[in-house]
């Protein structure tokens, strides 16, 4: 049984790898991949969620927990995405500083 939490990953992961695919814009371009980081994000939790499952905290009323691993690996997932978009926006800031576009065909003939 497909969960609707794997289509709407599956769906975030392929809109934003459209985006970074047929984008020009460094801002879109950054946005894309932040798609694919929550995608990638709720396919995790929802892999390690159990239906009718509940905390990890003992409790012998309760036979089905949910996998508190991949809620922590997500958690620092989201800390690093957010600080790689900080970074990505920083970088961008920096390219339109000195080039005044952000669109790569005319960064690109800047260069040449």
């Amino acid at each position: 049984m497909i969960s609707i939490f794997y289509l709407a990953s599956l769906a975030l992961i392929a809109i934003g790898l459209y985006i970074v695919i047929s984008k020009k814009n460094l801002i879109k371009i950054i946005i894309g991949i932040n798609m694919m980081d929550v995608g990638v994000n709720l396919l995790l939790i929802s892999i390690g969620y159990v239906y009718g499952g509940t905390a990890p905290i003992e409790n012998a009323n309760y036979a089905k927990y949910v996998d508190p691993i991949p809620q922590a690996l997500v958690l620092t997932a989201i800390v690093i995405g957010v600080s790689v978009m900080a970074l990505a926006l920083t970088i961008v800031i920096g390219i339109y500083r000195k080039t005044g576009s952000i669109e790569l065909d005319e960064i690109l003939e800047v260069e040449e």
